[in-house]
């Protein structure tokens, strides 16, 4: 999550709300006042009593005594005995209802990171089961890492991994950051802010989707506190001087929902509850309204006995108040992805403030406090739907993992999948499949099956063909039309959304391009050697020995695949392997270059693969007059020349090749074209027709209002070249209600 711009909210902007709400302070150092507040294992030995039984508790009390001893001498940043962390942390997992060796995991969680204890230690002492929890939540010390993002990563793998064999892993790990956060005042404003930032950012997201909401809606709020303290203290004291009324309003509503509902001989809970600070906050910024505009600040929560009772309870409900239109959601046919259940309705109360109204069983309402912490479970017995959709995600966590090239990927595309604004699409068969917004039919045809994904050839919406690109709709039916002579696309990698679609379709390209990347970048470097006159054969093999133990490369072929993706320069290889200078360009002496020795350009043959492709920037196709850039990860990225990015970054660049257009060229090229347009009726349709005559397809059309007679619209189509595009061009401006008709400047 990246620092938002300050938000247009008047509630923020007022003047007047010179709200008196402390800052966030540190910690006290006062040691009576820590004496005062600390947790002691008496404490928690006592809260054991309810549900461990005295062999439990003194296994427990064993594991803090041995956490103590590690710990001696070590203190938090506020000054307390550093055991009193793990003491707190072990006392949120019990309050999960965990079992007994997950707290005995918590009070161990930091001794082999932080002590000289070991995992071996503890296994011999306190068995397998809780080595193997303690192993998952320590950080991966022993391992040197090129930055704190790569450690970070790394660590977030690790844990994530372990979490797949053992969910009570990332249980712990969210009890552990919930009381950091609850005492993140000890620590300096940078590393405050970085940690509410991942907390934002990655363990709220994880607790919402093992629904766990109760820790989710801490998180946020902590978090919130720290990253924006100032926003934090003027939304509190703004919801603290709403609170009274709105509180009045609720009562009134309980009332009449509870009366009524015993009419109809339901039994139910009903009772109101504040939506907390970072939701609110969110909503805002969403909807980009002033706090006065937000009305829903309070939900009422009808609890039932059955399934069939919700939907009755809904009845009454909407027949005491009006419901607001598209307001109502059905949670129990189609859970979240998390497995929260429960039917949700907004209703405009006598005052006219509309209130939402959540109805759910006792069971949904259990899970949606504590998710799969309800009902957390080891490999055997029933699961429900809870644990179901935990194990889906994890699953689908190993599919991220193996389509990522490295950690830093990995954690990224986690980041992505936690933040799933969701719609349901349907299979032709009826199967209910889950996608994030903006998902694709080609995300779709991922989320089934790799194979289907990769065979995807195109696709019908409720059984009209669409354009792959098209993002997808809730309640719509998507079929895929496959081919066996189908492979991914690379431009599919400009519109699929999906962690899973995103990594397969970069694996699909990566591996099959191995080859080619290898003997492209072979002739790169012979490219440059010709240049003096000198090929690979007339070096000698001690040269090429130090290059590669100079570069950590195992052999010629590994050099040739990194010079294919651009990641080391062929000019300066030729240079280091003539010279015997270093990469960074060192060399003894410089010698001359042998024009006419000159190889000549490469040749782009169409479409893009590991080792050419064509910059977005200004989507060059055949006609184009172009030029070719070696950029690290890219190969040779080509451009028009008149792209207004060639000049920046020939400044910059280090390698420029001649690039040409190759003969016989098949594929189509994607380009964009800017049309205005009157605003009258059939207009679009007119347009769209000239262009289906034309063979071009519309992959993605834009609108922007120019004024109340005038659009602008901005297609991308797909040409084969710059005379089919002129022609085109030409139709769309012969049509009466168009003003112009461009292609698009870089």
């Amino acid at each position: 999550m990246k620092n938002q711009h300050p938000l247009p909210l008047r509630a923020f902007d007022t003047p007047s709300l010179n709200v008196a709400v402390p800052s966030l302070t540190r910690s006290s150092n006062n040691p009576a006042e820590q004496a005062a507040r600390q947790l002691t294992i008496e404490d928690l030995c006592k809260l054991m009593q309810r549900r461990f039984d005295e062999s439990q508790i003194n296994e427990v009390r064993a594991a803090f005594e041995m956490a103590e001893e590690a710990h001696k001498g070590q203190s938090r940043l506020s000054g307390e005995p550093y055991i009193s962390h793990p003491l707190a942390v072990a006392k949120i997992v019990f309050e999960l209802n965990m079992d007994h060796r997950s707290v005995m995991a918590a009070l161990l969680h930091d001794v082999v990171e932080d002590t000289s204890a070991s995992v071996e230690q503890i296994t011999e002492q306190f068995g397998e089961d809780v080595s193997l929890l303690v192993d998952g939540l320590s950080k991966l010390t022993h391992l040197k890492f090129k930055s704190r993002a790569e450690a970070q990563a790394a660590n977030f793998q690790k844990m994530l991994l372990a979490m797949v064999d053992d969910i009570r892993v990332i249980l712990i790990k969210l009890s552990d950051r919930i009381h950091n956060m609850r005492t993140l005042g000890a620590m300096p404003d940078e590393k405050r802010r970085r940690i509410a930032r991942e907390t934002l950012e990655v363990y709220a997201p994880i607790a919402n989707r093992l629904g766990i909401y109760r820790m989710k809606n801490e998180l946020e709020d902590l978090g919130f506190k720290s990253l924006y303290p100032a926003r934090y203290r003027v939304l509190a004291e703004a919801v603290k001087k709403r609170h009274k009324d709105r509180v009045e309003l609720v009562q009134k509503f309980e009332i009449v929902a509870k009366s009524k509902l015993e009419e109809a001989g339901i039994e139910s809970e009903v009772h109101g509850r504040e939506k907390h600070l970072y939701s609110l906050y969110q909503k805002m910024r969403k909807k980009r309204s002033a706090f006065e505009d937000i009305f829903d600040m309070f939900a009422v929560r009808v609890v039932v006995n059955k399934v069939d009772d919700c939907y009755r309870a809904l009845g009454v409900m909407h027949r005491v108040h009006n419901p607001l239109p598209k307001q109502f959601k059905d949670y129990i046919v189609i859970p979240k992805s998390n497995g929260y259940q429960s039917l949700h309705t907004v209703l405009l109360s006598p005052a006219a403030v509309p209130i939402e109204v959540q109805i759910r069983t006792h069971e949904m309402d259990r899970f949606a406090e504590t998710g799969v912490a309800a009902h957390w479970m080891y490999k055997e017995g029933p699961s429900n739907v809870a644990q179901q959709r935990a194990h889906q995600w994890l699953a689908n966590l190993i599919d991220i993992k193996d389509t990522s090239e490295d950690t830093l990927e990995f954690y990224e595309n986690v980041k992505v999948d936690l933040f799933p604004d969701e719609i349901y699409v349907f299979s032709p068969e009826g199967d209910i499949y889950r996608l994030p917004q903006g998902a694709t039919a080609v995300d779709f045809a991922y989320q089934v099956h790799s194979d289907i994904g990769n065979s995807c050839l195109t696709a019908k919406v409720d059984r009209k063909p669409v354009s792959l690109s098209m993002p997808l709709e809730s309640g719509q039916t998507v079929e895929i039309i496959r081919s066996d002579n189908q492979q991914p696309s690379p431009y599919w990698l400009n519109f699929v959304v999906t962690p899973k679609a995103r990594g397969a379709v970069r694996n699909f390209i990566k591996h099959q391009s191995v080859d080619k990347t290898i003997g492209f970048g072979q002739q790169l470097v012979n490219r440059g050697l010709k240049r003096h006159d000198a090929t690979i054969e007339d070096i000698d093999q001690t040269a090429i020995d130090s290059l590669l133990k100079q570069m950590e490369l195992k052999d010629l072929e590994s050099l040739y695949y990194e010079v294919g993706l651009g990641n080391q320069i062929p000019s300066m290889i030729a240079a280091w392997l003539l010279n015997e200078g270093d990469v960074d360009g060192d060399v003894k002496r410089i010698i001359p270059v042998n024009k006419e020795s000159d190889p000549g350009p490469l040749i782009v043959a169409g479409g893009e693969d590991a080792i050419i492709s064509l910059a977005k920037c200004c989507q060059p196709i055949p006609g184009d007059n172009i030029q070719g850039m070696i950029t690290a990860g890219k190969g040779v990225l080509v451009h028009r020349t008149e792209c207004k990015n060639v000049g920046r970054q020939r400044r910059r660049a280090k390698e420029w090749v001649a690039v040409v257009w190759g003969t016989d060229i098949t594929e189509v090229f994607h380009t964009n074209v800017i049309v205005e347009i009157n605003n009258v009726p059939g207009v679009l349709a007119k347009i769209s027709n000239v262009m289906s005559e034309m063979e071009s397809n519309i992959e993605d059309i834009r609108f922007d209002r120019s004024n109340e007679t005038i659009s602008i619209l901005d297609f991308t189509l797909s040409v084969k070249d710059r005379t089919h595009l002129g022609r085109l061009i030409r139709r769309v401006r012969s049509l009466y209600a168009v003003h112009r008709a461009r292609r698009a400047s870089s």
